[in-house]
């Protein structure tokens, strides 16, 4: 796969164009869901530039991609763990995080390339289970039992 230059516009939109593709097509909910993140706007990046991202991540695709089983086109954990690898910033990290997580769950199904994908972005970047399921604590109150089961789980020695 081609490389972009660390926290770059593109490897930025690099990554949503994969959760875009994720479960083998764009739906227009998804299109819906970036637009409204606004995300794209806020890396100075046009849509005729996205559009040539998605046009060389679907070459690359094409070319370093495996094939599945139901012959969907899938890329290596290896590959994607370097794509994901391309955004450093914390602050860029969790803007892509959020607007993918709004992409993957526009269409109201996760399908398992979305869930990959988001499942590798928390682990690369080191999300916690909060910041994940973007809820917050606020005095006096106790977690959900979902997310303080998965943030004991994160203290545990070797998890």
């Amino acid at each position: 796969m081609r490389h972009y230059p660390a926290n770059s516009p593109q490897a930025a939109a690099r990554i949503l164009a994969l959760a875009l593709l994720a479960d083998g097509a764009i739906d227009p909910s998804e299109l819906h869901s970036l637009r409204q993140a606004r995300l794209l706007e806020r890396l100075g990046m046009s849509e005729r530039q996205f559009d040539e991202v998605i046009r060389a991540l679907c070459e690359d695709l094409l070319l370093y991609a495996g094939r599945s089983s139901s012959g969907q086109l899938e890329i290596g954990r290896e590959a994607l763990r370097q794509v994901l690898g391309e955004l450093t910033l914390p602050r860029l990290q969790r803007r892509v995080l959020q607007t993918v997580l709004d992409i993957v769950n526009a269409d109201g199904c996760l399908a398992g390339g979305e869930a990959v994908l988001v499942s590798l972005a928390v682990e690369c970047w080191d999300f916690g289970p909060h910041e994940t399921l973007r809820v917050t604590p606020q005095p006096g109150r106790r977690w959900p039992p979902q997310v303080a089961r998965l943030a004991r789980a994160d203290a545990r020695p070797g998890a």
